[in-house]
């Protein structure tokens, strides 16, 4: 039996596979880890630590250089909301920059909550840069813990 060989017209190269990937990796995790899909819509998006324990929810945000004061954090339909702005320094004059690497502008981020949590009851807190917003779950969704009687 004989097999015919099939000439590739065009391979693509290997700056289009990675170009390709990337682009596959930035739809998949919504631009997380790339700075590219950020800088397109001049957003920044605060990296968020979510944990839960038996009745309550924490999310740990890191908002360094972002005054407390000027943090709006909203709970709806069960998504965690944190908005803000990290403010330019103002330029002093007879100063030359060399590198300017660090960000500022507005930030949003929203977090769908793995369950429902008491609106009431939400506390956050400020310290080294951090963000720590606990929010304690409703009562209808903490587990109960039943005892069985031995008969």
């Amino acid at each position: 039996m004989a097999r015919e060989i099939t000439k590739w017209s065009r391979l693509p190269s290997i700056t289009s596979l990675q170009n390709e990937m990337n682009q596959m990796f930035d739809r998949f995790f919504g631009g997380w880890g790339s700075t590219e899909p950020l800088m397109e819509t001049g957003m920044l998006a605060p990296p968020v630590d979510l944990s839960e324990t038996t009745d309550k929810i924490i999310a740990k945000a890191e908002v360094p250089g972002v005054n407390p004061n000027e943090i709006n954090i909203a709970i709806q339909n069960n998504t965690l909301l944190i908005k803000g702005e990290k403010k330019e320094e103002k330029e002093e004059k007879g100063k030359s920059f060399y590198r300017m690497e660090r960000r500022y502008g507005s930030f949003a981020r929203t977090i769908e909550l793995p369950t429902s949590v008491d609106p009431d009851k939400i506390t956050a807190e400020y310290k080294h840069g951090v963000l720590e917003i606990t929010m304690e779950k409703k009562e209808a969704v903490k587990p109960k813990q039943i005892s069985v009687k031995v008969g």
